[in-house]
């Protein structure tokens, strides 16, 4: 029986050898650890302020009737893209259409009245007070003139600024009165989005912000602007301060009173970047492996990191761009001695495209 424990515990005893000189043997094959590197690059970094906001057109106004009359001609649907100066509808206009027309021709006759008299005062053939009241004749005419326009052109919905409109509110026959609505105009070509921002970013804040907004509507999509403008006072209750973005709609995709987060971006910057992955975290000291290009040589360094973004870190301190930096192979390298640099991994790369781009380069 103890002849039996003895054999077991010799063979198990050799395998265990096996798997110590096991890693061994590997290295002994391969002069240097392969290791996959990446080049230092400087990049452009911000800072982000994360919000909510909602959007709001960048004109919006609301058309009422300002006469009492009778709506007899819509020119518009539901929803429809206008442009400025487009008539929507027109109301009963017969008897200021006439006054129109009768003093079109007043003023007609006492402009020939006054060109008549226009150059004879200086030859003393009528009184320069018979000039005088021929010119007030026809200035008072010509006011007259513009008065019964203007009462025409409240007759008329006329669309302010180019846009789409919203529902319609009247139909053909109804009576309006001032202040009934007609219709919603919108002009959405560029939107206005609000968010607050905590007071403490007071300093930060400036116009010409680039923002990148994202909604739940549109979950593929991002969409950029910049900051217009800043209110010029602190909520007391918040603490907070409203921000205002413009962000362009070509797409006419935005709609207002959408819920959108927002990503500000400020105190933009140079800086150089390296692969989350070349870090080597030790409490709260961070090192990469540095290879040297001409010796191959690997140097652990202690570095002072930034900002971190999806698989990238800013380096504040101890590091040069163009400097190689070991991202896949840290656990077999040994700082003092040489490796064997197998890939220089690109921006974004994940280490199946590496090999890949690697092996198809062979």
């Amino acid at each position: 029986m103890r002849t039996k424990i003895s054999i077991l515990t010799t063979q198990y005893y050799c395998i265990a050898l096996v798997f110590f000189f096991l890693p061994q043997i590997g290295r002994s094959q391969s002069e240097h650890p392969s290791v996959i590197v990446s080049e230092a690059q400087s990049a452009l970094w911000f800072d982000h302020i994360e919000a909510l906001g909602t959007l709001r057109a960048n004109e919006t106004v609301l058309l009422t009737a300002s006469v009492t009359d009778t709506v007899t001609k819509i020119h518009f649907d539901d929803g429809q893209r206008v442009e400025k100066g487009f008539v929507l509808a027109e109301m009963t206009d017969e008897e200021e259409s006439a006054l129109v027309r009768e003093m079109t021709a007043r003023v007609s006759e006492a402009k020939k009245q006054y060109q008549r008299l226009k150059d004879l005062p200086k030859t003393g053939a009528v009184s320069e007070s018979l000039y005088d009241q021929r010119e007030r004749e026809y200035r008072a005419a010509k006011a007259q003139l513009e008065a019964m326009k203007s009462r025409l052109r409240d007759r008329l919905i006329i669309a302010p600024f180019s846009g789409i409109l919203g529902l319609r509110n009247i139909s053909v026959g109804a009576l309006v009165e001032p202040g009934d609505e007609i219709v919603t105009i919108t002009d959405d070509s560029v939107m206005k989005l609000d968010f607050a921002v905590p007071a403490v970013f007071l300093n930060s804040l400036e116009p010409g912000l680039s923002i990148v907004a994202q909604s739940a509507a549109f979950p593929h999509r991002t969409f950029e602007g910049t900051v217009s403008s800043i209110d010029s006072r602190v909520n007391e209750s918040t603490r907070s301060i409203i921000v205002r973005a413009r962000i362009p709609n070509e797409e006419r995709l935005l709609k207002p009173g959408l819920l959108l987060s927002v990503d500000l971006r400020y105190r933009n910057r140079q800086a150089i970047q390296i692969p989350e992955e070349a870090l080597i975290p030790s409490g709260d000291s961070n090192f990469i492996l540095v290879v040297d290009k001409n010796s191959s040589l690997t140097e652990k360094r202690q570095v002072v990191i930034g900002n971190r973004q999806v698989g990238k870190v800013e380096v504040v301190k101890n590091l040069q761009e163009g400097e190689l930096v070991i991202t896949h192979g840290t656990m077999a390298a040994r700082p003092g001695l040489p490796v064997s640099i197998r890939a220089i991994q690109q921006e974004n790369e994940s280490v199946k495209e590496i090999l890949r781009r690697k092996d198809s380069s062979q």
